[in-house]
């Protein structure tokens, strides 16, 4: 490991280097792929000389150790116990690093909620559901994109998809996709019966045009009205899109705008990032099982999450993590959740290396 963090080293002072010339910050393109490259590796170098500084101290505390005066050589000891323990704290630090990063992390994403099992209630939690990813995307301050809607008249979604824009927001939001099963009295039930209702989310980076070119031949455009809750949502004109990509299947549909161009840039864009994660998929089928994170398979039917309203109870079943404030989860404080999914995962991939 220390020999790989030496070149890396080397790496990242060679370009450094690189940007400071000329040539190269003229170069557009180059210098932000080199700059890039500079702002991933420079947590790793300067945890690396932590790490050495460390080291430094170590040998100078046991160095000191051979002193005789009795007050220094107790100090050494501090010192020496003290440099011991910030050794194994950075060297700990620096696996987890050097862990290879997903490629898709620093992406903006593209999130898709479904009602599942329980009709309106399923529906009305996936607006809940919407409502709790809408505030911890404000609490980020990344901005939230509607790009298609099917609500229902009693204010839920039979489904909904947005965009999530900020660096970093599928790094955080990635082990959301799955199942989501919530325990509670609808609105509806008059004799105060406890209903299970299932919703789907799935959570696809989002691809940009040069990452995947789409052949316009192989896409099947079809322009119809549009269909809300009733009333103004009725749409006279159409401007609804529904695209179908013929070699996959694929169909998306995008009816939220009035202007037929802009539900068609949308539909594209949802499209865009359904054929990147198809193709994420294939690439990741092609690791070997004892290589994947055990966190889970972000697989559309893997029950991953309860939600209990009559215990107030949040359980993420991937990794067992109950916690007793389900409102404040639901008002957007997932934090806690995907710092300990995160960490879980880590560990995982740590164990897979070793």
């Amino acid at each position: 490991m220390f020999d790989k963090l030496k070149e890396t080293v080397k790496h990242f002072d060679d370009i450094a280097e690189s940007l400071s010339d000329p040539a190269v910050i003229s170069d557009n393109e180059q210098y932000t792929r080199l700059m890039k490259e500079y702002r991933g590796l420079e947590p790793i170098v300067e945890k690396y000389k932590e790490y050495e500084k460390a080291l430094s101290d170590e040998t100078d505390a046991l160095a000191m150790t051979e002193e005789s005066d009795p007050e220094m050589k107790e100090l050494a000891k501090e010192e020496l116990e003290d440099a011991k323990a910030r050794i194994e704290k950075t060297a700990e630090e620096l696996k987890i690093l050097l862990i290879p990063k997903d490629p898709n992390d620093e992406k903006s994403v593209i999130m898709e909620i479904r009602g599942g099992a329980g009709g309106e209630e399923a529906c009305l939690f996936a607006n809940s559901l919407f409502r709790m990813y809408s505030m911890y995307a404000a609490a980020q301050n990344w901005k939230i994109e509607v790009l298609n809607a099917n609500p229902t008249e009693l204010g839920g979604f039979k489904e909904i998809s947005f965009s999530v824009e900020g660096t970093g927001a599928y790094s955080r939001l990635k082990f959301e996709s799955g199942v989501h099963r919530v325990q509670r009295v609808p609105e509806t039930e008059s004799q105060g019966r406890i209903q299970t209702s299932t919703v789907t989310v799935a959570v696809l980076p989002e691809a940009d045009e040069v990452e995947l070119e789409i052949n316009p031949t192989e896409l099947k455009i079809d322009v119809f009205r549009a269909s809300g809750a009733g009333g103004q949502h009725i749409n006279k004109t159409e401007s609804a899109v529904r695209i179908t990509h013929l070699p996959t299947g694929l169909v998306v549909e995008c009816q939220d705008e009035r202007s037929q161009y802009k539900n068609k840039d949308k539909a594209m864009k949802i499209l865009r990032s359904r054929l990147y994660d198809k193709l994420c998929e294939e690439q990741n089928e092609k690791i070997a099982s004892d290589r994947r994170s055990q966190v889970g398979t972000g697989s559309r039917s893997e029950r991953i999450r309860t939600y209990n309203f009559p215990e107030s109870r949040f359980t993420d079943h991937r990794i067992g993590l109950t916690i007793y404030r389900l409102e404040a989860i639901l008002n957007g404080a997932l934090d806690e959740v995907i710092d300990a999914l995160t960490t879980a995962d880590q560990a995982a991939k740590l164990a897979g290396e070793e």
